[in-house]
Order: structure tokens, then C-alpha cells, then sequence
């Protein structure tokens, strides 16, 4: 009777040992937010991720809202948890829809919105993450200023506006551009918004821009506003290429390439163009909550133009048309290695080599506006550094794809290069910028 005793003894021993080791072995959830939720309406999207070696068992979240608790998702994912060595998963993405839509009895007001994760193994363990949200079921509306708005091809705009509903997003969108709006200066409403807009070079003809409100359910309310745009012709250019002007940005853009001389330049003026375009792009969201500067932006002291914003330019190599490109900028010459002033005042946020653009600054002056500088021989300025309008920042040169020393000089807005006259012309930034924002010199 006792040997049976014994056998069983060290199985239960076994199996005690067994269970304490699914338990150490067991972990906690974390929940990750994808997109930050403040406001739920109808049905606004909730996406997460839950992150546990062993994965998680089953997801549910709730609306609570006065004492009561309202179900919006519950889902069963994976159950295995006798398993001691289970492979490890990758984060369970998790996506539902929280609102009105899913509860009923929710009314606009505070309310808490509660998500829990089951761990998928022998402890089980049940981990919540909670969020304080407003419920807010009103659609988007928008209301634009009156004003009048004369638009350019190719240049800029302000319009002011008042966002109400539930709206996550509000801008202008002109075709396939978007432009952000930003809290209106000075106004202690966050509904009130001011936004720097564009009428991008390649808009085409008929293009109507919308003053736009959306929520993340996908609701979305728009508003014209009074505008005459004036179409604008530009200028057409010849650019010969040399074998003298190819070495030279071979030897810096595309060192120890070969192949087809024509095929590797054009490879830089288009490919890389359209690399670098988009992280000037980009740097839109390094950008003030605030205007930065002040007053008419600085054309480069005694400079002469040699290249305008939008010239259109024919490439030929050896007689040969081989490609062609638009130029989003203006080229300012003055002698070789000229002291490069900051336009105006801002933060540096970019500095360093940029392909087609060789040695760039980028300085932002706040509400998605920022001025580039390129083709420079020296950079005197780094990201972070806050400049003043006229401060030295470099000098010019020939760096890039820059046939001689020059300033290459660009106005941008939100990410969209536009003509830097409007810019350098005080009447034109009192009457359009600073009248509508109801602002002093």
C-alpha cells in the first residue's frame, strides 16, 4: 500500500511544481493607445494594441457614464493556458467603435471609457487601461469669417473660422492638398481657428478650396468662402547640361554610380527631388502653435534674380531634351560665399546636407509657415537654435544641384512651396495676413 503512496506523491509534487511554474511564468498586459481618444461621438474609432508575450485570451470595453456601465466590444481571442513554453506572439492589434452609436443610453458629458485584456495563460490576469473622455454626438459644423480673398496660383492665404460639433480635424483643402488649422491668436476658444493655406502651382483650373471640419468617425462638414484666384502664366527656361556640371554632382550626389550619364542624372533630378520634397514636407509638423515673426520677410541683401518661383525648366544634354522639372523657388546671386540672413524670426529645424538642395536650413516661424535655404557653402545655424530676422545663418555656395554660387530660397506653407514675393512684400502681409487675424504690425 505504501509503494502506491509514494509514486503518487511525487505526481502531485510534480504537479504543484507544474502549476507554480505556469504561474511565475504568467505576465500582465500592457494596453497601447494607437491614436489618443478624448472624444467619443457616434462612432468614433478606438485602436490599441495589446502587448503580451503569451498573447491575451479576450478584449472587452465599456462606456461608463452616471453609474452605469454600457458594453461597446468583447471579443475572444486565443485560450491555451496549460501551455509552459508557448511561442511567443506579436502584439494583437484591437479595433472597435465607442459612442452613442453602441450605447444608447450615453448623453454628451464626461464619461470614462474602460478596456480590458485577459492575459492568455495560467494566471489569467485581467489588466485595464481607462480613459476620461467627453461623449460628444453633435456633428461638425464650421462657420467661415466673411472676408474677401484674393488668390494667386502659387501663392498663400489666410482664412479664419469657427469649428463647433465634434470635430477631431479642421483645415483648408484645395484639390488634393490639405493645410492644418491652428488655435486663432489670441482668441481664448479653441473652436476658433486660423489656417495658412495655399493654391499649390499645379491646381488645376476650377479648383474650388473648402474650408473643411471632420471627426474620426468619418462625419465631415465643409464651407466655401468668398475668393478670386488669378491664373498665373510662368516663365519657360532652357538648362543645357555640361559633362563639366555632371561630374560635379556625380562627385557629390551619386559617388562611385555608374551606367548611362543621362539616366543617372535624371535619376537625381527627379527621384531624389521627389525624396527630398517629401522630408521638406514633413518638417510641417515641426512647427509653433504660434506665430514666430514679424513684419516683411528678407529677400537677400543686393542680390540678383536668376531663377523665379515656378520657371519651367527644359534639361538638354548634348542638344537632347532629357527631362523636365519645375522650380518652387526663387534663385538669389550676389558674390561667392554671401553672408545667407534668416528672413525672419523662427527655430531652426533642420541643417545638413539635402540632396538636390546640397547644405539646407529650414527655419519655422510658427501656424505650419517655414522658409528654406539651399545650396549653402556654410551652415552657421542648428535645429533648435532660435534666430532673429536678419541673424547670419550661412553662406551661399554651389552645393546640391546648384550650377553656381547662389541662394536657393523658398517660402513654405504646411509643407507646400509657395512664391516668396507675397512674402517679402509688407502691404501684401498686412492686408492678407495680418488684417483678417485682426493683428498689429
Amino acid at each position: 500500500m505504501r509503494r502506491s503512496i509514494i509514486p503518487l506523491a511525487g505526481l502531485a509534487v510534480v504537479g504543484v511544481v507544474y502549476l507554480a511554474a505556469l504561474f511565475i511564468r504568467s505576465t500582465g498586459t500592457q494596453l497601447q493607445l494607437q491614436e489618443a481618444v478624448k472624444v467619443i461621438g457616434t462612432a468614433t474609432p478606438v485602436r490599441l494594441v495589446a502587448i503580451n508575450p503569451h498573447g491575451v485570451r479576450s478584449v472587452k470595453a465599456s462606456v461608463s457614464q452616471g453609474g452605469q456601465s454600457y458594453a461597446v466590444y468583447e471579443r475572444t481571442i486565443a485560450a491555451h493556458r496549460w501551455n509552459l513554453f508557448p511561442k511567443v506572439v506579436n502584439p494583437a492589434p484591437i479595433e472597435f467603435e465607442a459612442g452613442t452609436g453602441k450605447a444608447n443610453g450615453l448623453k454628451d458629458g464626461k464619461a470614462t471609457l474602460r478596456v480590458e485584456a485577459v492575459s492568455n495563460d495560467f494566471a489569467g490576469r485581467t489588466d485595464r487601461l481607462e480613459l476620461d473622455v467627453e461623449v460628444n454626438s453633435r456633428p461638425p459644423a464650421v462657420s467661415v469669417d466673411e472676408g474677401q480673398h484674393y488668390l494667386n496660383l502659387g501663392g498663400s492665404e489666410v482664412v479664419v473660422f469657427t469649428a463647433s460639433g465634434y470635430w477631431s480635424e479642421a483645415g483648408v483643402r484645395v484639390g488634393k492638398y490639405t493645410f492644418r488649422s491652428f488655435p486663432l491668436p489670441g482668441a481664448n476658444d479653441v473652436n476658433r481657428r486660423v489656417s495658412f493655406f495655399a493654391i499649390p502651382y499645379d491646381t488645376p483650373r476650377g479648383e474650388v478650396p473648402l474650408v473643411y471640419v471632420r471627426n474620426p468617425a468619418g462625419a465631415e462638414a465643409t464651407s466655401r468662402f468668398w475668393n478670386k484666384l488669378t491664373w498665373k502664366t510662368f516663365r519657360s527656361r532652357r538648362i543645357d547640361v555640361s559633362d563639366a556640371f555632371l561630374e560635379k554632382i556625380f562627385k557629390e550626389l551619386d559617388p562611385g554610380g555608374k551606367g548611362n550619364v543621362v539616366a543617372r542624372f535624371v535619376k537625381i533630378n527627379s527621384d531624389m527631388r521627389k525624396a527630398n520634397a517629401q522630408t521638406l514636407a514633413e518638417l510641417r509638423l515641426k512647427t509653433a502653435d504660434r506665430i514666430l515673426w514679424h513684419g516683411p520677410f528678407l529677400q537677400l541683401a543686393n542680390s540678383s534674380v536668376e531663377a523665379q518661383f515656378y520657371d519651367y525648366r527644359d534639361y538638354y544634354y548634348e542638344r537632347q531634351p532629357i527631362d523636365q522639372q519645375v522650380h518652387l523657388g526663387f534663385d538669389l546671386a550676389v558674390t561667392a560665399h554671401t553672408p545667407v540672413a534668416a528672413a525672419n524670426d523662427g527655430v531652426v529645424v533642420f541643417s545638413g546636407p539635402l540632396g538636390i538642395y546640397g547644405n539646407a536650413i529650414v527655419v519655422d516661424h510658427g501656424l505650419g509657415l517655414q522658409s528654406l535655404y539651399a545650396h549653402l557653402s556654410e551652415i552657421q545655424a542648428k535645429p533648435g537654435d532660435a534666430v532673429k530676422k536678419g541673424q547670419i545663418i550661412g553662406k551661399s555656395g554651389a552645393t546640391g544641384l546648384a550650377g553656381g554660387d547662389h541662394l536657393h530660397f523658398s517660402m513654405m506653407v504646411d509643407g507646400v512651396m509657395v512664391n516668396p514675393v507675397e512674402w517679402w512684400d509688407g502691404h501684401w502681409i498686412h492686408d492678407r495676413v495680418l488684417a483678417p487675424l485682426k493683428l498689429g504690425e
